[in-house]
């Protein structure tokens, strides 16, 4: 399920991702409506990175806000600009003097905002939830978590959980953590993994991480209901109705629901088992691909073999959850630059074929890493992220006093960091959110089969 065009980390993050701080929108004015728009042939979209909006995934736009504003813009027959900014706060200053001409992302409908926008599409109601592991242990009532731990960063989830602790007459036992070190979607993993039993997010992005781990518990309610949805400024009435009216049409349309399904229900974890025995000297039936087009980069075919398990499992017809396809899981607009023909994009020597050709731009990206073992990382993890989200972990590691070119315990540190709005928001990362959770794991699992096959199999 992995890989990117190995230009478009550069090209097209910067064009998505111009600051609302730098050049307006056409026209930059605070009056524009739809037939305006429509004259111009552009609407300027506003979002902010996050797990339930938009981010950077192996070289692609994604996000389910994102897709949905995709599929607006689509039926008014317009281009999209989007314009990616830090937080609410600055969306709507941004809305408000022109610079953009609509709001795609989960905004609180509250009534200081009302004054100044028109709320559109579709409302959407959040809530936060405790999240934990399933199980007959799990808390089915709020009064259950006295005498618990619960973990919570700083903001929202700490101030809910004291005053929920001040309801229930004390006894809950609330860890403040380091929001520089842990985001929420750290403090998911730590209680999918066992080392923390309970923490607090809203449903939107409990509901993603349980498509990574199955294991999670996310009914327990414990706030009120926060009403949400786009926004438009007060001088864009035709505009708001038309999201309204996009919205009600096409909320039960095959794209919505493709969209929904992909962010908040598909499982974003493959299934791996072994496909063949290695005592006798064979991993797959495609061993003999992995030696043939392994010399071409100057990899063992063993490592190549490794990767390919990783990413598929050895099964050509698999499809990701972002859409990757084939043994070696390019993403379609990967896949067609490297070569591979339309269509072709599951035949395994095609595949292959074109994923090494894709390595092989990635070591020209890396080269200034001069260790090759290290090298070899680096490239890992940039075919499972993307090369422009390790550019950003080597930038942080750099300015925080970490060696850049090394991976494990330095850059790799920074890319699970980079959930983390102080890091991704830093003006040394070009590319905003990305989850590095799964590449940290990818490159050990890479590097840890690897040696398991270079034991079992010999030269």
């Amino acid at each position: 399920m992995k890989t990117v065009v190995f230009w478009s980390w550069i090209g097209l993050i910067c064009w998505l991702s111009v600051a609302c701080s730098g050049r307006q929108s056409a026209g930059g004015e605070a009056n524009v409506d739809l037939p305006v728009i429509k004259e111009r042939g552009e609407l300027v979209v506003l979002t902010a990175n996050s797990s339930t909006s938009y981010f950077n995934y192996r070289g692609e736009p994604m996000g389910f806000q994102y897709e949905l504003a995709q599929q607006f813009v689509q039926s008014l027959g317009l281009k999209m600009k989007l314009k990616v900014v830090n937080n609410p706060s600055e969306m709507v200053r941004c809305l408000l003097e022109g610079k953009g001409d609509l709001i795609a992302y989960n905004l609180d409908i509250t009534q200081a905002w009302k004054d100044s926008l028109i709320y559109c599409g579709e409302e959407n109601i959040t809530h936060q939830v405790v999240v934990q592991r399933r199980g007959r242990d799990a808390v089915k009532d709020v009064t259950q978590l006295i005498d618990k731990d619960v973990y919570v960063s700083p903001g929202k989830y700490y101030e809910r959980l004291v005053h929920l602790n001040e309801e229930l007459g004390g006894g809950i036992r609330i860890h403040l953590v380091d929001a520089d070190s842990l985001s929420t979607e750290d403090l998911i993993t730590q209680v999918a993994e066992g080392k923390i039993d309970y923490t607090v997010a809203t449903n939107e992005v409990a509901k993603i991480n349980r498509t990574y781990y199955s294991n999670l518990d996310i009914r327990l309610v414990v706030s009120f209901d926060q009403r949400a949805s786009w926004a438009v400024r007060k001088t864009s009435p035709l505009l708001a109705q038309a999201a309204d009216k996009w919205h009600k049409e096409n909320i039960n349309s095959p794209e919505f629901k493709a969209s929904a399904r992909r962010y908040f229900e598909l499982n974003k974890q493959p299934v791996h088992g072994s496909i063949l025995s290695v005592k006798d000297g064979k991993i797959s039936h495609y061993d003999d691909l992995f030696r043939k087009y392994a010399k071409e980069i100057g990899w063992d075919w063993r490592l190549l073999a490794a990767l390919v398990y990783t990413e598929s499992n050895f099964n050509p017809d698999v499809v990701s959850w972002a859409g990757a396809k084939g043994l070696m899981q390019l993403m379609p607009v990967t896949a067609h630059a490297m070569g591979i023909p339309r269509g072709k994009e599951q035949d395994p020597e095609e595949s292959i074929k074109g994923g090494v050709k894709y390595i092989a731009q990635l070591q020209n990206i890396f080269r200034k890493v001069d260790d090759k073992d290290e090298q070899v990382k680096f490239i890992l993890a940039a075919y499972n992220a993307g090369a422009g989200h390790i550019t950003d972990a080597m930038a942080l590691a750099k300015k925080y006093g970490k060696d850049p070119y090394r991976w494990e315990h330095h850059v790799d540190h920074y890319i699970l960091l980079k959930s983390n709005e102080e890091y991704y928001q830093d003006p040394v990362c070009k590319n905003g959110y990305f989850r590095g959770t799964e590449t940290y794991n990818f490159v050990r699992d890479v590097m840890g089969r690897a040696d398991l096959y270079k034991k079992k199999i010999k030269r």
